[in-house]
């Protein structure tokens, strides 16, 4: 249910209706937008009386949600969201681009991939100090340490951290440091995780399950959205198909889909949707040209080298060139 009102309605109005809303056992969730005020009713919604509230000072309107989900909908709120991440906007009429590497191996790994980024212009950094793997056996990150390279790369760089979360004992610890928390794809569906990190005051990127549909996408970030924390950023990363000449198959269709669907924004990760360098260019323009709000892109100073998706990762160059490209077309896409 949705409740909509003046921009401008008295806050002792607001905090009326959100009382009265309680009083049904019913969760209000203030979402102001650019031209009203809704105020969204998460719970047994059955229970409202719809008359009551409508007759209420100040309120104009009554909607019933007709989703599943109800708070990333564009029923909720018509407007694009725009999550602020420090200097940095996703979302809007802008392309942010996310890019470093996979994993965080060591500090000179680091500092030189964040260093040449940050002279390209990149502010936004993603590396991996907790790295959930198919394999036990595989690199698992550098844990605690990684989190202090990644520390030491945000005071020095000043750039904004993106790194993942895979549990819910480790939230405190990366939130200290971490500026996005990310969901990967294998935690989509990992609901007491989604709950813990719906309660902290952080953006969050949650990326789409290898085989989730995008109702599923939506419905993981209606968890997030529950709990008070509306700052989440979408993430098409490809699904599994019975292609088998590239990683996954990256489902560039999810992106206007969710444009229609939801309010929130959505960006696509080329490398993991390809798994091959050599995809990513043009995988990145398209995704652009489709009307993602940016890019999540894995970047290596030496992708031979590196402890995880190497084969994946463009070099410093390739991905300088690949950003000019994105420079001149992200005009023509977004005026």
């Amino acid at each position: 249910m949705l409740i909509i009102m003046n921009l401008n309605t008295q806050r002792n109005d607001i905090d009326n209706i959100k009382n009265k809303i309680i009083e049904y056992d019913c969760t209000p969730h203030e979402i102001p937008g650019e031209r009203k005020l809704a105020i969204g009713i998460t719970g047994p919604t059955n229970l409202i009386h719809e008359e009551e509230i409508r007759k209420m000072k100040s309120v104009e309107e009554v909607i019933r949600v007709t989703k599943k989900y109800k708070l990333v909908s564009r029923e909720m709120k018509e407007e694009d969201s725009v999550i602020k991440i420090g200097d940095s906007k996703i979302g809007g009429n802008n392309i942010s681009i996310i890019a470093g590497p996979c994993s965080v191996e060591s500090k000179d790994q680091i500092f030189d991939i964040a260093g040449r980024l940050k002279e390209m212009g990149i502010n936004l950094f993603r590396a991996g100090a907790y790295k959930p793997r198919t394999s036990p056996y595989s690199f698992q990150g550098l844990k605690e340490k990684g989190l202090q390279y990644l520390d030491e790369v945000k005071k020095e760089f000043g750039m904004s951290i993106v790194t993942e979360v895979k549990d819910t004992h480790t939230i405190p610890i990366i939130s200290e440091v971490a500026d996005v928390l990310q969901i990967g794809a294998r935690n989509m569906q990992n609901y007491s995780l989604l709950e813990e990190v719906g309660k902290i005051n952080k953006p969050i990127l949650l990326k789409r399950g290898m085989a989730a549909t995008v109702e599923d996408l939506l419905m993981s970030a209606e968890y997030i959205l529950a709990q008070g924390n509306y700052n989440v950023i979408l993430c098409e990363r490809g699904i599994r198909t019975f292609e088998t000449s590239t990683r996954n198959t990256l489902d560039l269709n999810s992106v206007p889909v969710i444009k229609k669907l939801s309010h929130l924004p959505i960006i696509v990760d080329p490398s993991h949707g390809t798994g091959y360098w050599d995809k990513v260019a043009p995988m990145s323009l398209a995704a652009i040209a489709c009307g993602a709000d940016g890019l999540i892109v894995e970047v290596h100073n030496h992708p031979d080298k590196a402890l995880s998706d190497g084969a994946q990762s463009l070099t410093l160059e390739r991905f300088k060139k690949l950003y000019t490209k994105i420079k001149e077309l992200t005009p023509i896409i977004k005026n």
